[in-house]
């Protein structure tokens, strides 16, 4: 099967809207979703195998038609499927975390986000494939443009099921760079909101200061409408003027190869050539520092999550995340504590150097360079660690295509708590792109 026939549009707001308002039968609707499933996921393996998924799903489609038969009451994502990374607990599906251990160790209440998902209409298509507790160990996931190169992680399911049209909505996290990372090595848009703005409650957690919950869609007007539903105080903001972009110079963006350099180069021009304002400043001279302090901190943290299974089920975690916890338990949580204080004095400066160029978007590759070839490896998130680490909204827009045919993306960061505007900015700078 060719990458062409494995990817498969799947526009979240224009599904949405149509299943709301009966344009599209809920019942034939997802009887397409399943045929399609039978025919990609062979190849894709975005989700975690589930046997009784199509009796399951038609049934949930039909208990959602019969509460809610007039279009006119229906919720914003009547009959939506979505795919939810398996690291949430979602009532109805046991939590592995990509991991060996048993389910039953893991269960809890299931996540907010995923609650308030369903009241909103959504279905849940399954569980996505999560890298082992959502560090670097990968599962078998393929990237739907290549099947041969990954498709980034840790949220490899959920970014590749939406690349493919498998589901035109899928939840997952970023503790570094599990959101942005992915949706550009698959071409979608994948978004990190501010820290705290989307509920974290009823995951498991990797590191409580830095995880974030995060979204993948193929389209800005739908992942607005998704981040809407989830992000706490929503405030609908319509950009009245184009943005200032803000190039952060220096040491962090030598960490991109030569080929997301050039790429990023190019996209200044498009985006110069489409009329914005476009500012260099320098930003992150000490990027090696930010990168050392955030890493301890979670690995200080993981260590702590993993207390206990650890202590029981050591012998069945795989060696890259023992070896992370290992690490973490050897660092004073003293240190940890100071490293997580730093994170606000940091955003702190960052947002004063927004003010004192009018900045109201950094603009930045998503990632060192396009998916790496092969599954070992999901790819290094160096590129959004600094704005994880102060918690910064980050969204990634598609912008191109690498020497190999594999997507980039560009990524645009956001002012503390500027969720709305910068995703209100993000479809017109996509296009522009």
């Amino acid at each position: 099967m060719t990458s062409d026939t494995l990817l498969n549009p799947a526009p979240l707001a224009q599904i949405a809207a149509a299943l709301r308002t009966g344009q599209i039968d809920l019942i034939p609707y997802l009887e397409h979703v399943l045929a399609r499933i039978e025919a990609v996921e062979p190849q894709v393996q975005a989700f975690v195998p589930e046997p009784e998924l199509h009796d399951r799903l038609l049934a949930d489609g039909k208990t959602m038609l019969a509460a809610y038969p007039d279009p006119n009451q229906r919720p914003p994502l009547f009959g939506v499927p979505i795919g939810v990374k398996d690291i949430f607990h979602v009532d109805g599906f046991a939590t592995r975390a990509g991991s060996g251990l048993p389910s039953a160790a893991l269960a809890e209440p299931e996540a907010d986000s995923v609650r308030l998902l369903r009241q909103a209409g959504a279905l849940v298509l399954g569980k996505t494939v999560t890298t082992e507790f959502a560090y670097f160990e990968p599962g078998p996931t393929r990237n739907p443009h290549n099947l041969a190169h990954t498709p980034g992680g840790s949220s490899s399911g959920s970014a590749a099921a939406v690349a493919a049209g498998l589901v035109p909505l899928a939840l997952g996290t970023q503790t570094i760079g599990s959101v942005i990372r992915p949706a550009a090595f698959c071409g979608v848009v994948g978004f990190k909101p501010s820290y705290g703005r989307i509920n974290p409650e009823g995951l498991i957690f990797f590191s409580p200061s830095a995880d974030h919950v995060g979204i993948f869609t193929q389209d800005v007007p739908g992942m607005v409408l998704a981040a809407s539903l989830l992000c706490h105080n929503w405030r609908p903001a319509p950009p009245e003027r184009p943005p200032v972009l803000g190039i952060p110079e220096g040491p962090y963006l030598a960490q991109a190869s030569d080929e997301a350099q050039a790429a990023f180069h190019a996209q200044i021009e498009r985006l110069t050539g489409a009329g914005y304002q476009i500012e260099r400043v320098p930003l992150f001279a000490d990027i090696a520092e930010i990168n050392t302090r955030h890493r301890r901190m979670i690995a200080c943290e993981f260590a702590q999550e993993h207390a206990q299974w650890f202590a029981e089920y050591e012998s069945l975690y795989r060696p890259r995340t023992a070896a992370l916890i290992r690490e973490g338990q050897q660092i004073d949580t003293e240190e940890a504590e100071d490293i997580t204080d730093g994170r606000a004095v940091l955003r702190e400066g960052v947002e004063e150097v927004m003010d004192v160029h009018d900045i109201d978007l950094w603009i930045c590759p998503p990632a060192t360079g396009s998916a790496p070839e092969g599954l070992n490896s999901t790819g290094d998130p160096i590129m959004n660690l600094p704005w994880t680490y102060m918690g910064l909204p980050a969204v990634t827009v598609p912008a191109g295509t690498a020497a190999n045919g594999l997507p980039l993306g560009l990524q645009l960061v956001g002012g503390w708590m500027e969720d709305e505007s910068m995703l209100g900015w993000a479809d017109d700078i996509r296009s522009a792109l």
